[in-house]
Formats: structure tokens, C-alpha cells, sequence
């Protein structure tokens, strides 16, 4: 059977994100109200040349989940000692991207957001891993003094890259983002083009549009309404739907037919006003 390039090299690059996000949790971060868990620290060594050497011969390996896991616990019972040794990983392509991955994360879970100004940098870096990276670990830092920075990033190349930024920028609530967030819309590298040529929404776009609803976006309320009234935008209704109430504070009917009927009454009042 004919297989979808696009779709295939896309169903590739999000099994790779899925590894990474699967690492993320299982190496990184904790439940603490700080968004981090504190090492115990007992075995920590006292030659710093020697846990940076340690420490870069185990990020050089090809790890599995349960080998991240003990890697991790090392690491972390080397507390600042380790920081040399994450840095240079970070720095370099000769490390498995999955291990560069787990390093920034041990960075940002040793320093904390002292770690911020140098984790943004990597907001620019070639690989996308590590700017994936550097968003989800300022993302569980809590940042939101790189908004900015954010908001630029819904314009990454990467589509991976572009949905982490809009997840950044829904969590931390950085409303005055709204703007950016409702032009990812007219983004055509937001839309694929199956076989029969019709453009289609990626779910970065059902994303998107509720995003602006939890930003409450009030430009997007005129728009919106009107999207509600037509055909051509039923695969994102409920989206549509969700944004709209969490604008204008009212809750839509139950049944889809009455939830039109009420937006498009809604809309007849707004053109009066």
C-alpha cells in the first residue's frame, strides 16, 4: 500500500519526540511543589575531575529506561559537581541526542531556575531535540520570563518544537501571548496535504485555538463566532466551542445543532452592538 511521505516521516519524528518525553519523566523531574525533587546526597566524591569523567563516560553509552534511571541517581548524588560534565554534554553532538536530552534536564533540576539564562540559549540551538529540551525543562522551572522567547518559537521549523512553545505558553498562562498563539492559524506548515490534496488541520491547530480560549484571546472572540457557523470548520467545532465560552464566559447547550444556534445568536448580537 502507498504510504504518505510527509505522514511517514512525520509518525518517525513524533515516535522519536515520544521516546524523549517518555525519558523526561522518568529522569528529570519530580513531584514537589517546586516542580523538582532534592537528591539524597551521600556518595558524592571528592575529586571533581573524576565525576566529570565518570560522568562523561556514562552519558557516551547507548542507555536503556532502567540504565537512565540508575544514571539519573548518580548523577544527582554528585549535586554541582555534576554541572561541568551535564554542560559539555549538552555542548556536544557527539552524545546520543536522548543523553543530551537527560542532561538538560539535570541541569535545570540541580540549579534550578538559576540555570534559566543558560537552559534559553539552547531556544536557538541547531538540533531541535535540544531545543525541545531546553522548553520542556523551563516549562517545569516555571519561566515565564522568557515568554518572549516562547512566543518566537511557535514559529520553529520544527512542528514538535512549535507545540512544546504553545504548551509553555498555555501552563504558564502568559496571556498577552494570545496574538501569537491565533497566527499559528495562518501558518501553512501547521496544515499537511494527504493524497487527495485537500489541506488538513493538524491537531497543532485544534491546539492552538483552545489555547487562545484558555488565554482568553478577546480578539479571537469575532472570529471565532463566525468560524462557528460554517461547514468548513466541523473537525474543529468543539475547539471553536471551548474557546468561545471560556471568552465570553458562557456556557453553550449540550446538543451540538442547539450549541450553534446559540453561538450564531451570540454573534447576530455582537454585529449589533
Amino acid at each position: 500500500m502507498f504510504q504518505d511521505p510527509w505522514m511517514e516521516m512525520m509518525k518517525k519524528t513524533l515516535t522519536k519526540a515520544l521516546c524523549l518525553i517518555f525519558l523526561f519523566n522518568i529522569s528529570a523531574f519530580g513531584n514537589s511543589a517546586s516542580g523538582f525533587i532534592h537528591p539524597d546526597n551521600k556518595l558524592v566524591p571528592k575529586n571533581s575531575d573524576m565525576v566529570r569523567k565518570v560522568l562523561l563516560g556514562e552519558f557516551k553509552k547507548n542507555l536503556s529506561g532502567p540504565e537512565v534511571i540508575r544514571l539519573k541517581k548518580q548523577t544527582l548524588t554528585y549535586s554541582g559537581k555534576a554541572i561541568p560534565a551535564l554542560i559539555q554534554v549538552m555542548k556536544s553532538d557527539t552524545y546520543p541526542d536522548k543523553n543530551r536530552w537527560v542532561a538538560t534536564f539535570l541541569v535545570g533540576r540541580i540549579m534550578g531556575k538559576k540555570s534559566s539564562p543558560f537552559l534559553a540559549k539552547f531556544l536557538k540551538h541547531p538540533n531541535w531535540v535540544m531545543r525541545m529540551a531546553s522548553l520542556k525543562t523551563l516549562l517545569a522551572l516555571k519561566e515565564k520570563s522568557y515568554s518572549v522567547a516562547y512566543a518566537k518559537a511557535l514559529k520553529d521549523r520544527s512542528l514538535i518544537v512549535r507545540k512544546q512553545a504553545l504548551e509553555n505558553i498555555r501552563k504558564l498562562g502568559l496571556n498577552d501571548k494570545g496574538a501569537e498563539v491565533w497566527s499559528m492559524l495562518y501558518d501553512k506548515r501547521n496544515y499537511y496535504n494527504p493524497k487527495d490534496g485537500q489541506k488538513k488541520r493538524t491537531n497543532l491547530i485544534r491546539e492552538a485555538i483552545k489555547t487562545v480560549g484558555d488565554l482568553k484571546f478577546e480578539k479571537a472572540k469575532t472570529p471565532l463566532l463566525s468560524m462557528a457557523q460554517k461547514d468548513k470548520y466541523e473537525d474543529v467545532f468543539s475547539e471553536i466551542d471551548y474557546s468561545l465560552s471560556k471568552i465570553t464566559g458562557k456556557k453553550s447547550p449540550d446538543d451540538t445543532n442547539l450549541k450553534k444556534r446559540f453561538w450564531k445568536k451570540m454573534a447576530i448580537s455582537n454585529q449589533t452592538i
